[in-house]
């Protein structure tokens, strides 16, 4: 499906609605704005199968040259716009667009520098002027928005978040046939599986330049549905957002939930959140605890699945089955079949931890421009089975627990260690804010497990309560598991959506 499909049935309903300012965006001029921009990109000359690259704020905008891109039969890329400029010139450059579109409002996430983007042929801005920029919105204005001959559906072509080194480019093939008549994947499996349709009102809370934000968004514009689009997530204001707009559907993270969860009890029973019929989360694995409160709140709505950028596979769990199976993020079969194996491959039995990969009857993406990491993530024996580098382990009814991902792992004397147990243990310690379990070099045991803690607001930090916090961790983790030491930062470095950046945290440690 696609949204000019609704201009005829529903014309002036909201697509997407966005609170912080009061604007919203129609069926019908989200057709006719993606008409107009979709015709500056043909007209200059980009074929199917070319880039654009778009570095945006959560603006409605973003949702315009997305869907361009999509009847167009290109690639689009949205870049994260919390990184530095030649953080986002590599991206852009590395992906081949010969188009990008900015928001001036995020100016220093923008390459400017055509130097630094030679492929970049064209370049527009909205939110504001950028030097060597096309004012996008008198571009699109001069457009006709009479439909298109034809509209090749084209696709998203997204880089990993780089949580352990340098963003990968994932690319895969472009569907066959017109954006009007074929459906993409995620709608295929997410609408009928969550029940997404015309009368859904879906709270994003999360920038749209992540794989799930964006994916999601577009199902709920391919299926009529409206998007509640936050410019950034504050814990109350979703509570409030999901009363005042009666949200149906949304999707989170787990520090999110925390978030929520932290809030004082008359706050967090201000709110109505009855409309909510699914709650899905993602992007990292959720403390067992934190899911049953979660669920104790708002209801049997929470709903998580696994699955990566690449799109490799998938796996899923419900309210019921996650209190049944505490620690699971779900159980395969969906898309694609999990398999647990050792470093040479061999597939382990039920219970041991080993590496997570994914069968697939064909290679479901490649690394853009990297064979050599595409040939990394692939088995060995097996070149349709990929994994992302997590591990875990499957009990006897196949259902996937994820210990960690295999950069995190720490080893010390020889013994795996896995930094996600002592997480979950901190996480909801009320002086904790935040927290991140890594491994720092020892001489004796090669790595020692060392805890970073950004504190609760009003807690000052002190020996006295890292004793208090590392009493509290070996309490429920076996002490050889459990953090040696804690050191207290003023903020860990996250993504947007959630993911902890270790590598970076890390490096402040390597000459220990």
């Amino acid at each position: 499906m696609f949204p000019g499909n609704f201009v005829k049935s529903t014309p002036d309903k909201p697509a997407v609605i966005r609170p912080a300012t009061g604007e919203s965006i129609t069926y019908r001029q989200l057709d006719e704005r993606s008409t107009a921009l979709a015709r500056y990109l043909r007209g200059i000359g980009l074929e199917p199968g070319d880039h654009v690259a778009l570095v945006s704020n959560n603006d409605l905008r973003a949702f315009e040259v997305y869907w361009a891109a999509l009847r167009s039969g290109l690639y689009i890329t949205v870049v994260n716009s919390h990184l530095t400029a030649p953080e986002a010139a590599y991206i852009v450059d590395d992906c081949g667009a010969k188009v990008l579109i900015a928001s001036a409002t995020v100016a220093d996430a923008v390459p400017v520098e055509p130097l630094l983007i030679p492929q970049v042929r064209h370049r527009l801005a909205y939110g504001g002027e950028l030097a060597g920029f096309e004012d996008y919105d008198g571009v699109v204005a001069a457009q006709s928005t009479e439909p298109l001959d034809s509209q090749p559906r084209g696709a998203d072509m997204l880089y990993s978040s780089g949580t352990t080194g340098r963003p990968k480019g994932i690319k895969g093939d472009l569907p066959e046939g017109d954006v009007d008549v074929t459906m993409d994947p995620y709608t295929a499996i997410f609408a009928p599986m969550y029940g997404f349709d015309s009368s859904t009102v879906y709270l994003c809370p999360a920038p749209v330049y992540h794989a799930a934000p964006l994916r999601f968004c577009g199902v709920i514009n391919s299926v009529g549905g409206t998007v509640i689009l936050m410019d950034h997530f504050d814990a109350e204001t979703a509570l409030r957002l999901i009363e005042e707009y009666a949200v149906t559907h949304s999707q989170w993270v787990p520090t999110m939930f925390v978030r929520m969860l932290k809030l004082p009890e008359p706050v967090r029973a201000r709110y109505d959140v009855s409309s909510l019929k699914v709650a899905i989360h993602a992007a990292a694995p959720c403390p067992p605890e934190v899911k049953a409160s979660m669920i104790d709140w708002w209801g049997p709505v929470i709903n998580e699945y696994y699955a990566s950028t690449e799109g490799s596979g998938a796996t899923f769990i419900n309210s019921v089955q996650s209190l049944a199976h505490p620690g699971s993020v779900g159980r395969d079969g969906v898309m694609g079949i999990v398999h647990i194996c050792d470093d040479a491959g061999k597939d382990l039995p039920v219970g041991e931890i080993g590496t997570v990969f994914w069968e697939r009857e064909t290679l479901p993406f490649r690394y853009h421009n990297d064979p050599e990491k595409t040939a990394s993530a692939q088995h060995p024996d097996h070149p349709t089975w990929t994994t992302s580098g997590d591990i875990g382990y499957i009990d006897d009814e196949r259902f996937l627990y994820l210990t960690d991902r295999a950069a995190f792992t720490i080893i010390s004397g020889g013994v795996n260690i896995y930094p996600q147990e002592s997480e979950n243990v901190l996480t909801l310690h009320p002086k904790v804010f935040d927290v991140a379990v890594i491994g720092i070099p020892d001489e004796e045991m090669g790595e020692q497990v060392k805890a970073v803690v950004q504190l609760a607001d009003g807690i000052e930090p002190s020996a006295d309560v890292a004793q208090e916090l590392l009493d509290y961790v070996r309490d429920q983790v076996a002490h050889f598991k459990a953090p040696r030491s804690i050191d207290f930062a003023e903020e860990l470095p996250r993504t947007a959506t959630g993911k902890l950046v270790k590598h970076k945290l890390r490096s402040q440690y390597v000459d220990c």
